[in-house]
């Protein structure tokens, strides 16, 4: 029997995932199993940091892995899952595409983190952007990225519905 908090933060996740645009992983048993260490991991350290990853237990050090974690809309994008599997893509979902590994893309150097990274001030002082910004041209949200989503967070329109912003 599973821990009534796991349930209810699966179901607190799988509403927001959804809402904006993002999935949780279809195999309920799995996700719940994550969600627990989720749980574990919020016990421990007081913030929900990636159940598979070694958190040192120090926020600032975790920032970047703290679920959702800075890494999923790229796994989501190249490899249709996150690192651990919790978040899928469209086509996961629904069955079309099977889950392949992940490798990490958490840099080993702290340095190299990006809550350890220059401020984004000097760049877009010169006019630079490190990420494309993306428009959605229902509701006027802005999000920076690679890709726009997959829906709108705000009005739920469909990824398509997205311009990209200069």
């Amino acid at each position: 029997m599973r821990d009534q908090r796991a349930t209810e933060l699966f179901e607190t996740l799988f509403r927001q995932a959804e809402n904006a645009g993002y999935h949780l992983n279809p195999d309920t048993e799995f996700t719940l199993d994550l969600v627990e260490g989720l749980l574990t991991n919020i016990d421990r350290y007081g913030y929900m940091a990636c159940p598979c990853r070694l958190a040192e237990g120090n926020r600032k050090r975790d920032l970047d892995i703290i679920c959702p974690c800075d890494y999923r809309d790229a796994d989501l994008q190249e490899y249709r899952a996150c690192y651990c599997g919790l978040y899928v893509s469209e086509s996961v979902k629904r069955g079309e595409e099977d889950i392949r590994p992940v490798p990490e893309r958490r840099p080993p150097d702290e340095e190299d983190r990006p809550q350890y990274r220059e401020p984004l001030g000097s760049p877009l002082e010169a006019g630079e952007l490190p990420l494309p910004v993306h428009r959605c041209r229902v509701c006027g949200y802005l999000c920076a990225r690679d890709e726009p989503p997959g829906k709108c967070p705000i009005c739920g329109a469909t990824k398509d519905r997205f311009e990209r912003f200069a």
